[in-house]
């Protein structure tokens, strides 16, 4: 890359207004809701840590979609923080050639922008489309934060992974990989060990270029020919649940060498006949006066959404793989620390001292020292995603963000 392209990158990433989560909730709204609010991010892109977990709801898009540039800016003013531009199964085999020529137009489009763009990937079919995508776009490559790597296992792996160090030589700074673990090989039992230990070595050597691990549970399921209902969590899929399990158990640990992993893709967005009954409780709605919000949250399938954004942070995984705008509110209310977890975080990290106190809630025990990978964590989501006020719910900001 030329030095002249270098310092119209440079110039282009500082003019822009800083990236920030719920940039939509302005004055009243937004003092009434947060107690702290978040924090800009993005600007930085050495700062990896804080850039895996800022990802929130990362909305995939196909490169064929018309007006794909305006698409990413009226995706960005309406809160998306990170996009991918789907090369891959969005794509129909014809029109490859035609999706990355979009993909790199839309990229110099993009790098006009004003505005704050959101983090924005391209998932490739393969290794030799990444650098020859950086190689077409020119100064439009200083918009992209990175790639997606699909079906990423031991034999593919290191094909993405060189390619990715050669784009960030020719670039001249930080692109990210984003590998998805959804192979075959992966999912069978009988090489499940044996592909996350490999996948697990291939990562640590190249820690720093790797921003998270998006789990593809949609291919994971089709290896068994099973398509799971809306009334289902991914959690209730019980050969594909033991799957993500293992990935959090080999990927996912608080010991420095784990990675941000971030939960599977909601598939769905309609209302539809009902076998069960709907998974949110009235009570909280209830509390906050907001019952037909409930009833219109039910209509979309978000109760299932939210349920399962639920048992994801359960599970380790932080952000979400979503395929429709409406998701992104309710991973982004989910993903804002409430003042109660504000508050424990804050007393665990006081101090090194060990020991066992109170919560100033007064509903639960403090362990100083098990509890701290979990407090660490808590604030740097915080940092990103802002602390709630004391007696805001869920339910306040995602009632706040729909009737914008």
């Amino acid at each position: 890359m030329t030095a002249g392209i270098a310092v119209q990158q440079g110039v282009s990433l500082r003019k822009r207004m800083p990236l920030r989560h719920f940039r939509q909730l302005h004055g009243p709204d937004a003092r009434f809701l947060f107690h702290q609010l978040p924090q800009p991010f993005g600007e930085d892109r050495t700062d990896r840590e804080l850039l895996a977990v800022g990802l929130g709801a990362t909305l995939y898009v196909p490169a064929t979609r018309p007006e794909l540039a305006e698409t990413i800016r009226r995706c960005a003013a309406r809160g998306v923080c990170s996009m991918v531009i789907d090369l891959e199964d969005a794509v129909a085999d014809h029109e490859v050639e035609l999706a990355k020529k979009l993909a790199v137009a839309a990229l110099a489009e993009l790098l006009d922008t004003q505005d704050a763009n959101p983090l924005l990937f391209i998932r490739v079919r393969d290794a030799s489309t990444v650098v020859e995508i950086i190689e077409q776009a020119g100064a439009g490559a200083a918009v992209l934060t990175g790639f997606v790597f699909p079906k990423f296992d031991s034999d593919s792996g290191p094909r993405y992974l060189e390619a990715l160090e050669i784009a960030s030589a020719r670039v001249e700074r930080p692109l990210y990989g984003m590998p998805v673990l959804e192979s075959a090989a992966l999912v069978h039992r009988q090489s499940r060990d044996r592909e996350l230990t490999a996948i697990a070595e291939m990562l640590a050597q190249h820690r720093d270029r790797i921003l998270a691990v998006r789990i593809g549970a949609t291919d994971m399921c089709s290896i068994f020919g099973i398509r799971r209902d809306r009334d289902l969590t991914i959690y209730d899929v019980r050969v594909v649940a033991d799957v993500v399990a293992d990935i959090v158990n080999y990927l996912g640990r608080a010991d420095g060498s784990g990675f941000v992993i971030t939960g599977p893709v909601w598939e769905y967005f309609a209302d539809h006949e009902r076998m069960f009954r709907p998974l949110l409780r009235t009570a909280p709605f209830a509390e906050s006066d907001a019952v037909p919000f409930r009833q219109y949250l039910v209509s979309r399938d978000l109760d299932g959404l939210l349920r399962e954004i639920t048992l994801d942070r359960a599970n380790g995984m932080q952000g979400k793989t979503v395929i429709h705008p409406s998701h992104v509110n309710a991973v982004h209310a989910l993903s804002v620390v409430t003042h109660e977890e504000y508050t424990d975080a804050q007393d665990i990290l006081r101090g090194d001292v060990g020991g066992v106190a109170a919560s100033g809630y007064r509903n639960k025990m403090n362990e100083m020292r098990p509890h701290r990978s979990w407090a660490m964590q808590t604030l740097l989501r915080a940092k990103v995603f802002g602390v709630a006020n004391k007696g805001v719910s869920f339910v306040d900001l995602l009632t706040a963000l729909v009737t914008l």
